[in-house]
C-alpha cells in the first residue's frame, strides 16, 4: 500500500538534515571569523585608549604589545613602516590612543589590532577641535582653491616667519641662497609655539607684507599636536588666508598637517621644501632652461623651414604642371610623335606597294611570251592578218617567226 504523500515528504526532510551537518576544519572556522570581522567597517577603522603593556620591538623592527584597561586586553601589532613614522616615545605603562583596524591572526587563532598610528591620550580633543575648526572654515570659504594664489617663478624678495634660533631659518637661507642668490630675504622672527605664538606670527605676518614681498614663508620643525597647535589658531588661519602676498607654509615635517596648510596659497611638506618651492627654478635650472628653449626654438625653426620649403617645392611642381609652356612642349612632343609616326607609316605604305609592284612585275616578265623566246622558243604568226599560228589547221602559206632576236618569214610547203 502506498503510503501518504505527508509521511513521503517528512522522510525526505529527515533525511536532508542529516547530510546537511558542515564540519569546519580550524583554518576554515578562522578565516571565516577573519573574513566577518574584516567586512565590518566599524572595526576596520578605529581609535581604541588603554596603556600599554608587554611591549616588544624585535630585530624585524616591528612593534609589538597590549592595550589594556581594569578589565580587559587587546593584542596589537604596529609593521615596521607604520613604526618608523612614530614620534612618539612609547612603553610599557603608557597611557595611549591607538588607531588602527582589527583583524585575525590565523596561526595563533587570536584577533587583534593592527596599528597605523598611536598619540598620548589626550591627543583626541585637540584633533576633534582641529577637525571641527578645518569645517567650519571650509564651509565658509577659507580654504577654496579658486582664492589660492600663484607663486612668482622669480621672486626679488622673500619674507621668511620662523624662530630665529631654530633650524628651520639656516635652512631656508642655505636653500634660497643656493637656488636664486639674487633674491632678497627678510626675516620676522617670532615664537612658533607656546601661549601667545599665534599672536606674534599674525604680528609678524603684518610686518612682513608692509614691505611688499613677492612671497611669504611661514616655517617651523615638526612637532607633536601640541607643539603645533600655534598654527591651528582661528585667527593665524584667517591671517594666512588674507595676506597680501601669496603665503608658502611648511610646517612641520611631511605627515604635519595644521589648518595654516589649508589656508595658504601652497604646502610644503617641510620648512626646505617651502624655500624649494618659493625658488621653483634655480640658476643652473635656468641656464638649462635657456639652453633648452634655444634647441626647442631652432628645431622648430629647422622644421617649420623644411616644410615651407616642401611646400614651396610642391606649389612649383604644381604651377609647371598646370604652366602653359609645359602643354606647348608636350604638344610639340605629341606633332613629333606623329610626324615619325606619319614618315614611318609612309616609307613602309611605299615600301609595300613597291615590294607589290615588283612582285607584278617579276610575274609580268615570267609570262611575257617574248622572255619565253630567250629560251629557245618562237612566235609564228601569219603575214596577211598578223595572227598567231596556234595549230596547223590555222597554218598560212606565208607566215614570220619571230624568235628572241627579230624575226624572218617563212613560206608553207
Amino acid at each position: 500500500m502506498t503510503p501518504p504523500v505527508k509521511a513521503c515528504i517528512l522522510i525526505m526532510m529527515n533525511q536532508a538534515s542529516i547530510f546537511s551537518t558542515i564540519r569546519w576544519s580550524v583554518t576554515d572556522l578562522t578565516r571565516r571569523i577573519r573574513e566577518q570581522l574584516e567586512s565590518d567597517e566599524m572595526l576596520q577603522d578605529l581609535w581604541v585608549e588603554g596603556e600599554i603593556s608587554n611591549l616588544s620591538r624585535p630585530a624585524s623592527g616591528h612593534v609589538y604589545f597590549t592595550l589594556k584597561d581594569s578589565s580587559a586586553s587587546l593584542r596589537c601589532v604596529m609593521w615596521k613602516l607604520e613604526a618608523r613614522r612614530l614620534k612618539l616615545q612609547i612603553k610599557d605603562g603608557v597611557a595611549v590612543e591607538v588607531h588602527g583596524r582589527i583583524s585575525v591572526y590565523e596561526a595563533g587563532g587570536q584577533y587583534q589590532l593592527y596599528t597605523d598610528h598611536i598619540r598620548p591620550l589626550g591627543e583626541g580633543a585637540l584633533f576633534q577641535e582641529f577637525l571641527r575648526l578645518k569645517d567650519q572654515l571650509e564651509k565658509e570659504g577659507v580654504f577654496a582653491p579658486e582664492t589660492k594664489r600663484p607663486i612668482p617663478v622669480f621672486p626679488q624678495l622673500i619674507g621668511v616667519i620662523t624662530s630665529a634660533s631654530g633650524a628651520a631659518w639656516r635652512d631656508i637661507l642655505n636653500t634660497i641662497q643656493r637656488r636664486q642668490p639674487l633674491a632678497k630675504v627678510i626675516l620676522a622672527y617670532s615664537p612658533v609655539q607656546g601661549e601667545g605664538a599665534a599672536s606674534a606670527l599674525i604680528q609678524a605676518l603684518n610686518s612682513v607684507n608692509k614691505y611688499k614681498p613677492d612671497v611669504i614663508l611661514l616655517a617651523r620643525g615638526g612637532g607633536s599636536i601640541e607643539d603645533l597647535w600655534s598654527f591651528n589658531e582661528e585667527a593665524l588661519v584667517r591671517a594666512v588666508a588674507d595676506s597680501e602676498a601669496p603665503v608658502i607654509c611648511g610646517v612641520g615635517h611631511e605627515t604635519d598637517f595644521t589648518l595654516c596648510d589649508f589656508a595658504a596659497d601652497m604646502r610644503a611638506a617641510t620648512p626646505t621644501t617651502s624655500a624649494e618651492l618659493a625658488t621653483p627654478i634655480t640658476r643652473d635650472g635656468l641656464i638649462r632652461e635657456i639652453n633648452d628653449r634655444r634647441n626647442l626654438l631652432m628645431s622648430r625653426m629647422g622644421e617649420l623651414i623644411l616644410t615651407a620649403r616642401e611646400t614651396l617645392l610642391g606649389v612649383n611642381n604644381r604651377l609647371q604642371l598646370l604652366s602653359p609652356t609645359n602643354r606647348v612642349y608636350n604638344e610639340i612632343q605629341k606633332l613629333d610623335e606623329l610626324s615619325r609616326r606619319t614618315e614611318s607609316a609612309v616609307a613602309h605604305f611605299f615600301q609595300y606597294h613597291a615590294l607589290q609592284v615588283d612582285g607584278l612585275r617579276k610575274r609580268l616578265v615570267a609570262l611575257n611570251p617574248i622572255g619565253v623566246l630567250s629560251r629557245g622558243y618562237a612566235i609564228l604568226t601569219c603575214k596577211e592578218d598578223g595572227r598567231v599560228v596556234t595549230s596547223v589547221k590555222n597554218a598560212a602559206r606565208d607566215m614570220m617567226v619571230r624568235v628572241s632576236d627579230g624575226e624572218f618569214g617563212v613560206t608553207k610547203v
